[in-house]
């Protein structure tokens, strides 16, 4: 199975996701040639309109795409792609091209998101990423920026300024991270952990272990 190319005039768009977190990095397009590439190499391949030739997701940036999941819409003239991202997919640096915010989305899962793109400079480190000096400098150095963002978040709490403790609890949240990933924790460990102590009915209510919240 394979796009309608004929129906599309040659090029079908491609919608691609990242493969945990689901998040739409880009948008491109894709010819037979790019298409055949893409099943050959397993990483993606566009055809770039505005240079008019084929190119390798990543040849120039390193930013590479490994495809995880390749899905055709009923009409088969619509592509998803899951990959695993490599680097930031935007050529200007942002991990997604959609970062333009018009109307704002739930950022509930944002913890996922954050977590795996530390996850990702872990693996393919960035020069002078923060999160790689860390990790690099180790579990002693983490935890005392735990402390110290910790301390920060009371006295911010203490100085009853709003704006600076969303910003010292950011900081926290952010560090706390870290130290999950430096350890090989998971977000989803933390939540199954926070479900586990805090029984979630089916009516909605939640308890604790010491009684009902």
């Amino acid at each position: 199975m394979k796009p309608d190319f004929e129906k599309m005039n040659g090029l079908v768009p491609a919608v691609v996701q990242d493969v945990k977190t689901k998040q739409v990095l880009m948008l491109a397009y894709v010819n037979e040639e790019a298409y055949e590439k893409m099943l050959e190499t397993g990483d993606t391949w566009f055809y770039s309109r505005s240079r008019n030739k084929l190119w390798h997701k990543g040849e120039e940036s390193g930013h590479f795409q490994h495809i995880k999941g390749l899905y055709l819409d009923c009409d088969l003239d619509t592509i998803v792609i899951y990959v695993e991202q490599v680097g930031a997919a935007c050529h200007t640096g942002s991990y997604s091209c959609f970062f333009n915010e018009v109307i704002p989305y739930d950022n509930s899962d944002f913890a996922h998101e954050l977590y795996d793109l530390i996850e990702d400079r872990k693996v393919h480190p960035v020069e002078k990423s923060y999160t790689n000096y860390l990790l690099n400098e180790g579990i002693d150095k983490i935890c005392k920026k735990v402390g110290e963002e910790a301390t920060e978040t009371v006295i911010a709490a203490k100085n009853t300024s709003k704006e600076d403790l969303i910003g010292e609890i950011g900081d926290l949240y952010y560090h706390v991270l870290v130290l999950m990933n430096a350890y090989g924790l998971t977000v989803d460990d933390v939540l199954d952990k926070l479900k586990e102590r805090h029984k979630v009915t089916g009516n909605k209510k939640v308890f604790h272990t010491r009684g009902e919240i």
